[in-house]
């Protein structure tokens, strides 16, 4: 007869998870002798071991007692479908695994790479960070909420920041947040902006819905703003 503990190193598993498995209904309780204590056999060694190689295998405890009793052709069908759910929760982590690499990088995690990318060069031109972060918001609240329109917009918003004129403008409604709502310069700058969007070829226009809550989650509120798009 074999003791707990004995049944534990034989097997290679802790008597924690001996305990365990019986209180899972996966190995049997055994008798006790007359001192109080389980005396198990070879059988529950046997057992025990497959239970653990199953385990390691990653097939869930809930199925192991199934598989212990399944014929071999029942048990080579489950176990080809345990190696797809495994295969698929493999291509989850691999994404999971990009995603935490892309978040090392910054707030790409929550956009695309081409809305990255753009986010990016509005730093090379000198946009101050708070401009960058309502640009951010406004980008994850679009790919959610109208992702097929987002991909019009980038593309023409990448487009026009190829143009020199544009990005003076930019930056001009960039410094502008700090202004007084009464700014002489205002009047002007929306003049500019104006003539320019006079000229560009006419794309769907954005949600003021999504772009008031986009501002809003950034905690970028300005009069001066407000002013400019009135």
């Amino acid at each position: 007869m074999i003791t707990i503990g004995r049944l534990a190193r034989y097997a290679g598993v802790t008597i924690k998870a001996v305990r365990h498995y019986h209180r899972v209904g996966l190995l049997a309780e055994p008798g006790r002798d007359h001192s109080g204590y389980r005396r198990y056999t070879a059988r529950d060694a046997v057992d025990l071991v497959k239970i653990r190689t199953l385990a390691e295998a990653g097939v869930p405890l809930a199925r192991v007692k199934e598989l212990l009793v399944a014929g071999e052709e029942e048990f080579a069908a489950a176990v080809s479908e345990i190696d797809e759910a495994l295969r698929r929760r493999e291509e989850e982590i691999r994404l999971a695994r990009e995603r935490v690499v892309r978040l090392r990088a910054g707030n790409s995690l929550f956009v695309t790479s081409e809305v990255a990318s753009m986010l990016e060069t509005l730093r090379d031109m000198g946009v101050s960070e708070r401009g960058v972060r309502v640009e951010h918001e406004v980008w994850v609240l679009m790919r959610t909420v109208a992702p097929d329109e987002a991909a019009v917009w980038l593309a023409d918003k990448v487009d026009a920041l190829a143009d020199p004129e544009f990005r003076q403008i930019y930056l001009a409604h960039d410094e502008a947040f700090d202004y007084a709502p009464d700014d002489p310069r205002l009047p002007a700058l929306a003049a500019r902006t104006a003539a320019w969007l006079a000229r560009r070829p006419e794309v769907p226009a954005a949600d003021p819905e999504i772009s008031a809550l986009a501002l809003e989650a950034a905690g970028a509120s300005s009069p001066a703003w407000d002013a400019l798009r009135r």
